[in-house]
């Protein structure tokens, strides 16, 4: 069993692209649950609906990079509309069925055969991702980051990703310091009492939806740019429940908990899988297949997702006092 190579993974996961769209869809639920208390179950919705935005508009109408990138996030916004023009003054548990219908809703209209011209049907959409690169300022050669290696076009995915998840960390760290984030934390904790002060609680739900839902379409645009295709199988509800798992992972209402929480989820599932599969190469295993190991790492973080709940339930980065809303 080679775990040096194991290791080598592991931190590749730790700063790779995926890891940065994670954390910057996390970072959106925390201002959703986390610092507002909408129960949002459908981020999938908001990054399917970014990378779609993107990659229509590239492939369709021919958008250069800034039009497509404009074009997700007004979708995004939209979208974010629509789903809460008709739940946000009702009960919380409204807003959660109402978003994990509407993500799976986009997901099946994506599939649809009749708009194959359009999203691809099942198999997608690819070949989308060249104006990006075309920015590249790295040569196509070899670069080391720390003991890993990887191409100029590599390098380039995870230094806009990351920047991105930097520029919208500062971005939510500001916003929950300011008034209006004292405002949101209020809603969270009665939005009866922030009514009686005068506010629109409404609205303040609503902008709160928006700003989160960008930050997924973000994530979806970055999610999606270093495969070179959008498939609607990635979009399905499970990844709602993995971002979710890393938010309570780093901590709900905490700037840096969602991306911290993203790097343990990504960095456990990738030693799990090199241990699991090293052990079966080795023969230490022997009633366990590839395809079966594979599925029981994600048990495995579950299990240490709950003992996690059990010990700390705050998260890594979290505060106890945070967790009087829930």
């Amino acid at each position: 069993m080679d775990f040096g190579n194991i290791l080598l993974n592991a931190f590749g996961e730790m700063i790779s692209p995926t890891t940065a769209a994670y954390a910057l869809a996390a970072l959106g639920l925390a201002v959703h649950f986390g610092y507002s208390g909408l129960l949002n179950f459908g981020q999938a919705g908001f990054m399917a609906v970014g990378a779609y935005g993107y990659a229509i508009s590239t492939l369709t109408f021919n958008a250069p990079l800034p039009v497509a990138v404009l074009v997700a996030l007004l979708a995004s916004v939209i979208f974010a509309i629509v789903l809460g023009i008709p739940t946000l003054r009702l009960r919380a548990d409204y807003l959660a069925i109402v978003t994990i219908a509407a993500a799976e809703i986009v997901r099946y209209i994506v599939t649809t055969n009749g708009l194959t011209n359009v999203t691809g049907s099942a198999n997608g959409l690819a070949a989308f991702e060249g104006g990006f690169y075309d920015l590249n300022p790295f040569l196509n050669d070899s670069y080391n980051v720390g003991p890993l290696a990887m191409s100029g076009r590599d390098l380039w995915i995870r230094v806009v990703g990351w920047s991105v998840v930097i520029l919208a960390c500062l971005l939510v760290w500001l916003l929950m310091r300011s008034p209006w984030g004292r405002v949101l934390k209020g809603i969270r904790e009665d939005e009866n009492a922030v009514r009686s002060l005068g506010k629109n609680v409404y609205a303040y739900k609503m902008q709160a939806l928006v700003i989160g839902g960008i930050l997924g379409s973000l994530a979806g645009i970055i999610f999606t740019l270093p495969r070179g295709a959008v498939q609607p199988a990635n979009y399905a509800t499970e990844l709602t429940f993995f971002l979710y798992t890393c938010l309570l992972l780093g901590g709900m209402a905490t700037v840096l908990g969602p991306v911290i929480g993203a790097m343990i989820f990504w960095v456990v599932l990738s030693l799990t899988q090199g241990l699991l599969y090293g052990a079966i190469e080795v023969g230490a295993i022997t009633f366990l297949s590839n395809v079966q190991a594979g599925q029981l790492r994600y048990i495995l973080v579950g299990v240490a997702l709950m003992l996690l709940m059990v010990f700390r339930p705050q998260g890594v980065l979290g505060n106890k006092k945070e967790l009087a809303f829930a």
